[in-house]
């Protein structure tokens, strides 16, 4: 299983693209994989036959074989030993690998389906051991333990055989009344024994007060942000600032620029290429303030903090949304973002969105982040807090831009605004240094034309 993000520690296996036994060559697409950001296609670095070990819908962590790419000879024989199976770390999963390949019987595991040989089936075993790891879905693992169910009894509908919650047996694993004769239904069984009296007369039954339910497993990506903001709620000690910003300047500058590329002059590189966005603006906004308090461009490790160097800023992205479990987050990013103009940060934001949304974003392109706005902005949302993605410094949340009421010269005015909202590592920013980096952002927002230099 390779690595195919920097927080990548297990993947699911969704489809080979190569039948088992084929041919494979170097460079072209072998298997598509789920990780903790998004689905990847991984590509062959190795020519050869291919012997798939992993059947579709296994999850596995990092460094396990999911595949052995060999047949070495002129002859193409499938059933030659393998040479080198997929992997990308040297862990006990690729050493019990390299075994395998040799001939040699590790003592600590037995090659799926085998018993130690060089050749590796790829169909399960019918009747597998009690210990044996079992493909099921986390659902179908709490409600089999909840209903005393052997997985290993039950037979999975889900892709590669893997168990779903559909699968798993109603009535198994309820032990008999102990005393009760089997003829007997008058039996009483004792008060621990788990049986429910019936509602009493005249209340609704609230286990169906809700109507029918519908249960929504979620994606590896999902599973992985859960748990991701769940951690950074429970270990980083947040808190946030708010500010309010006079858009009036960033306003005027866009429907410049849309006119440019409207009506002027065709030959003009501004004219060549949509107007940046205000979410364009905020981001270069951010990566010039960022790269003058380097503290905000900083991680917290270990009691340390690590300075980066380079200013990346990572942009949310929303995929998937009309999927029942509410889609994803993805968070492509934006390197070198102080160095770059208005206009390549417009450009490079809208092929990074495409991508995500076409499923064709690539490790490389969502890692490396040092800092990163979300903006809900363009649903209406005046203003929110969102949750540090570790383990960066900071978050921005940007809000709608709308018309409000505001005191200008002791008058009444209505001016553009939008709410911006910075949510801080308290153990790297503290409140007078992050009110200095707001402030800086706001700045640079409310005279716009420093964002084009």
């Amino acid at each position: 299983m390779p690595r195919l993000s920097d927080t990548m520690e297990e993947g699911t296996i969704l489809s080979w693209l190569v039948p088992d036994g084929e041919q494979v060559s170097r460079g072209q697409e072998l298997v598509e994989i789920e990780t903790d950001k998004a689905n990847m296609t991984y590509e062959s670095d190795l020519e050869g036959i291919l012997q798939i070990v992993a059947a579709e819908g296994d999850t596995l962590p990092v460094g396990a074989v999911i595949a052995q790419i060999g047949g070495g000879g002129d002859n193409g024989d499938p059933g030659a030993p393998a040479s080198t199976a997929v992997r990308q770390e040297d862990g006990p999963a690729s050493r019990q690998a390299e075994a395998r390949t040799a001939g040699e019987s590790p003592e600590s595991e037995s090659p799926p389906g085998g018993t130690g040989s060089a050749e590796v089936s790829p169909a399960p075993a019918e009747d597998p051991p009690a210990g044996e790891r079992v493909k099921a879905s986390p659902l179908a693992k709490r409600i089999a333990s909840e209903r005393g169910v052997d997985l290993h009894t039950v037979t999975g509908s889900g892709p590669g055989g893997r168990i779903v919650k559909a699968d798993v047996p109603a009535n198994a694993g309820q032990e008999p009344v102990e005393g009760a004769s089997p003829d007997d239904s008058r039996a009483t069984p004792p008060p621990d024994a788990g049986v429910t009296p019936p509602p009493a007369a005249g209340l609704a039954d609230v286990t169906t007060a809700k109507g029918e339910s519908t249960v929504v497993e979620l994606s590896r990506t999902q599973q992985t942000i859960a748990r991701r903001m769940a951690e950074s709620k429970a270990t980083i000690p947040h808190f946030a600032l708010q500010s309010d910003v006079d858009m009036e300047a960033c306003v005027a500058l866009r429907a410049e620029l849309k006119s440019l590329a409207k009506d002027g002059i065709p030959t003009h590189p501004v004219a060549m290429h949509p107007a940046p966005t205000y979410n364009d603006m905020v981001i270069k906004a951010c990566a010039l303030a960022l790269r003058e308090f380097p503290t905000a461009n900083s991680s917290y490790r270990d009691g340390r903090l690590q300075l980066h160097s380079r200013v990346n800023v990572g942009m949310a992205v929303a995929a998937d949304a009309d999927e029942p479990a509410g889609g994803t987050l993805i968070v492509p990013t934006v390197f070198d973002a102080d160095q770059k103009s208005l206009g390549e940060i417009a450009r490079e934001t809208r092929a990074l969105a495409a991508r995500v949304r076409e499923h064709s974003i690539t490790p490389p392109e969502l890692g490396g982040g040092t800092f990163t706005v979300s903006n809900l902005g363009m649903f209406g949302t005046t203003s929110f807090t969102a949750i540090i993605n570790p383990p960066q410094a900071a978050i921005l949340s940007v809000g709608s831009l709308e018309g409000r009421a505001v005191v200008r010269d002791g008058e009444v005015q209505a001016r553009n605004t939008m709410t911006i909202t910075l949510a801080c590592d308290h153990r790297i920013l503290y409140g007078a240094p992050a009110a200095r980096f707001l402030a800086r952002i706001r700045e640079l927002l409310e005279v716009p034309a420093a964002l084009t230099l």
